[in-house]
This record gives structure tokens, sequence and C-alpha cells, in this order.
């Protein structure tokens, strides 16, 4: 038995009328690929004797309503809706627990009624776990955020649009989550200058304790442009990311690491937001949405690698690009937390993705990192290993709107290098090399 959801009128002809109404108006799309929001004309076919009746539902909004019947066993479970004001675009995760197909379409406004644009997607084999409730937004992009199950068999999320340029919509995997990024004008208010913004994005996470005051140095002047680095620990909490072969856990190395570097940051006078500065879980697109909402010059992940021979050893950088050898996807894949087969899937739409990606700077600023670190550990350490920068699509670097890298610091795999990475003098000169490629990068911009 299916009731009607008190927010959006009961579901009876009208879902299927109004479906029918604008098909030929909306934009349609499958799962896994992303297109940009360009709705098309054309004259629909209409029974005459129904014409009152068409013009009457086409005035309302896309009905949602919910099951009261006991989910079958067997179905996907939207467990989650969350989103991300950006200051060039609004983020919408919607998390399920499994991989579903999906379907999304575009309707225009209504201008006479006062409906606004609305992008729907449509989740089939699916059921909407309890709790999960529609999420008002009013960022000057997004209305509100629509969540209810449309038939027996299918959840729709509808997203009420204020203002609308483009949309990109791709997926992340382990656990499964469909992303919709939506590009517009916003209000003035939400387009304040990017020095007024001074709150990381996750309030959980515990900032940095400051050094007493006797013990700070004096901040040293900022060099160049930059002045907000966001500094991304990998993995983290039930993600532990690469294991070492006597138990060394990259999520724990990589933020020791990131603390240290994050502290060196400061005392160069630079602002820091650590996306995590304690072991605790973020999804992928969450990384770079808080360097988004934050307004962040530069976007720096730090790892740790592993290979299947242990005897590979080294350092490399990366950026967000397709990428150029099996090996460069196996990484992303693992550092994805998904397979080949999904890495191959996003680059098909990785280009479309990075239509505003600062590709060469993030290229640039991966060499200078690269050498700079490879110099400073390698002056320490012997036998190290320069592995160069590289390229490959990583979910972690998918939506910057900064200059973005990720940086591979040593072998979790190799018996040697897992030893150094233990090791709090290896980590100062890992957090010291990045901290003079950064400064690298940013001389060269004055």
């Amino acid at each position: 038995m299916l009731v009607a959801h008190p927010a959006f009128g009961a579901r009876n002809s009208t879902v299927g009328e109004t479906g029918k109404k604008q098909q030929s108006t909306k934009k349609k799309g499958k799962s896994g690929t992303a297109k940009s929001a360009k709705a098309t004309k054309a004259k629909p076919p209409q029974k005459p004797a129904a014409k009152k009746q068409v013009a009457a539902d086409k005035h309302k909004p896309v009905p949602i309503p919910v099951s009261i019947e006991t989910p079958a066993v067997g179905r996907g479970v939207v467990n989650d809706v969350r989103y991300w004001s950006n200051p060039d675009y609004t983020r919408i995760a919607v998390s399920v627990d499994r991989e579903v197909q999906f379907e999304y379409h575009q309707l225009p406004a209504i201008r006479e009624a006062s409906v606004p644009p609305r992008l729907y997607i449509d989740l089939k084999g699916t059921h909407v776990a309890p709790g999960v409730k529609d999420i008002p937004i009013g960022d000057g992009l997004l209305k509100t955020a629509r969540i209810g199950q449309y038939r027996a068999d299918t959840v729709r999320v509808v997203l009420d649009m204020e203002s609308i340029k483009d949309y990109k919509i791709f997926t992340f995997s382990d656990p499964f989550r469909i992303i919709i990024d939506v590009k517009g004008d916003r209000r003035e208010e939400l387009t304040k200058p990017r020095e007024t913004v001074l709150t990381p994005l996750v309030p959980s996470v515990p900032a940095i304790k400051p050094e007493p005051a006797e013990q700070k140095r004096p901040p040293k002047p900022v060099i160049g442009k930059v002045r907000r680095i966001v500094v991304d620990p990998g993995h983290g909490g039930h993600d532990p990311g690469a294991l070492g072969g006597n138990g060394t856990k990259e999520k724990d190395i990589v933020l020791q690491v990131g603390l240290k570097l994050a502290k060196l940051l400061r005392e160069l006078g630079l602002d820091v937001v650590m996306t995590r500065s304690t072991d605790v879980f973020l999804e992928l697109q969450e990384r770079t949405a808080i360097a988004n909402k934050v307004g962040a010059d530069l976007f720096v992940s730090i790892h740790a690698n592993a290979a299947l021979n242990r005897n590979v050893s080294g350092i490399e950088t990366y950026y967000l690009n397709l990428a150029k050898t099996e090996k460069a996807a196996q990484l992303a894949a693992k550092e994805n937390g998904t397979s080949l087969e999904k890495v191959s899937l996003l680059q098909a739409v990785l280009f479309d993705l990075m239509a505003n990606y600062k590709l060469n700077d993030s290229a640039h600023l991966a060499e200078e990192v690269q050498k700079s670190l490879y110099h400073k550990v390698s002056g320490e350490y012997a036998g190290v290993k320069n592995l160069g920068v590289k390229q490959g699509p990583f979910y972690v670097l998918v939506g910057a709107t900064m200059p973005s890298i990720l940086v591979e610091t040593a072998f979790l795999s190799n018996e040697k290098e897992e030893v150094r990475l233990r090791d709090t003098q290896y980590q100062d000169a890992t957090a010291a090399g990045i901290l003079d490629g950064i400064r690298a990068y940013m001389a060269s911009l004055k």
C-alpha cells in the first residue's frame, strides 16, 4: 500500500501524466555518466480528451509517495543524503548500502505556477532507511533535497533548484555513493571573499592544539599568493589504508606526517585546515568539499604506498588526470577503495569532471613537491628512489577547485621503508620536504 507524502501530494495519475508531459523537455541519463544540464524542446503527444487534466497536472511538483510496506529482502538501502555548499557549487551525496542502477532527469521551471526547475534521480531496487528525511538547503543554488519511496522498488531524490547552469553526476564506491555537483549563480551574500571563511567544515574534528605562547615562533611572511592550505591525511577510522608487514597502518603514519606539516605551514604564517587531525573516517568526496568550502588555495593529500612486489620502494607524487599506466590505475583503485573496472568508468567521465580543475597548476605543484621531498629525504637516508610525478584518476582529488596533489611518501609494503615510516625523524624529514616544495611553488607565483 502506498500513501501520500504530506509535502508532495497524493500519488495518482499525476505522476504518470507529469512524466509523459515533461519527457521531451527533461534531460535523461544513466548511472555512471555525467552530462550538462541543457533541456531540449519538443511537442509532447496529448490525448484530446485529457487536455485539461494534463494542463493542471504540469503545475504540480514531482510527487514522492512513501511506502508503508515492509521492504523486500535484498533491496538496496538508501541510508543517507548529505550536502556541502561551496563557493562555486553545491555537492549532494546519496549513500546506498550496495551498488544500484539509477536514472536522472531534469524538469524545467513552470513560472506561472511558481514551480522551480527540478533534478530528480530514481534509484532502482531500493528503499529508504528509517530516519532519512528531506534536507532544507537554501544556499542560492538548491532549495531542498527531497527523498521518498516513489514506487515499491524505487527511491526518488528530488533537488528543487533556485539557480542552475550545469550539473555533473558520478559515483563513488565502497560505500556506493551517487554524487551530484550543481553549479549556477548564487545570491550575493553567498559569494563573500574567501578570506572571511575561517571555519573548517567538520567541527567535530578537533583542531591541532597550539603550542604554549612562550614557545611560539613569530609568523614569517607569507610567500606569494597562497594563504590557505588544506592538509588531508588519507584514510582514517575504520579505513586503515595500506598495511605494512609488521602491522603498520597507513592511516596512523600519514596522520603524524600531516600534523607535522600543518605545524610547519603555520609557522610560515599560513592558514591551515586539516580534513582530520584525529583517527576519524571521512568519505573521499568530503575531503575536497572541505577544501572548496574553506576557500583553500592548495590541497595536499598525504598517503603511504603499497605494492605486491615488496622490493618496490620510493617516493612519488600524483595529480588528477587519466592514468597513463596500469600501475597508476592500480594505485588509484587502491586509494579509491574500488576496482580497476570502476577506475575505468571514472576515466570515461574524467575530462568532463575536470572542466574547472587546475590541471597545469596541479602538475606544477606536484613537480615542486616531488623534487623537494626527494631532495630532503635522500639527503638524510640512503637508497631513496625518486619515482617522479605521475597522474591518475583519484577520487579524493575529484571536484577540487584549487591545485591539488596526492603525495605517496614511501612504501609500507617494503620492509625497510616501513621501518622508516614509523620513525619520527623520517616523518619530520617528509613533512619538511613537502613544506619546501610548497614554498618553492608559492615563490614561483610571484
